[in-house]
């Protein structure tokens, strides 16, 4: 039955991951990975915030690992960083990298934060 609501959850994840991507990216016309970087925050914010509710194994399970593991991508994050290095953005490189840590860093502990006020 987990193995269902992870599977339901990627389902919703995945597309909307790809949808968001190409948004995002088609929005600004430079070879810094913005969709990616914004899915994977997104994310971050997400997971973190589900992370600190009292959520049941089936809650988690379908929002935590199946929506927010397949909207976020660190393959994809790895796989753009890589292509800037190669093609001479070293410095863009190291921004996405930076980015995303603090970012994702940021937004996860935000997430939770919320969390915790919503709850009282």
């Amino acid at each position: 039955m987990i193995a269902l609501l992870v599977a339901a959850g990627a389902a919703v994840g995945a597309p909307l991951r790809y949808l968001t991507d190409r948004a995002v990216q088609a929005r600004h016309d430079a070879a810094f990975p913005f969709g990616t970087l914004t899915v994977n925050v997104a994310g971050s914010a997400l997971l973190g915030f589900l992370a600190a509710l009292p959520a049941g194994e089936g809650v988690m399970a379908l929002l935590g690992s199946g929506f927010c593991g397949a909207l976020t991508t660190y393959s994809t994050f790895g796989y753009e960083t890589l292509r800037l290095a190669e093609t001479g953005a070293r410095l863009l490189a190291v921004l996405n990298v930076a980015a995303s840590v603090v970012a994702g860093l940021a937004a996860g502990g935000c997430g939770m934060l919320l969390a915790r006020v919503l709850a009282g």
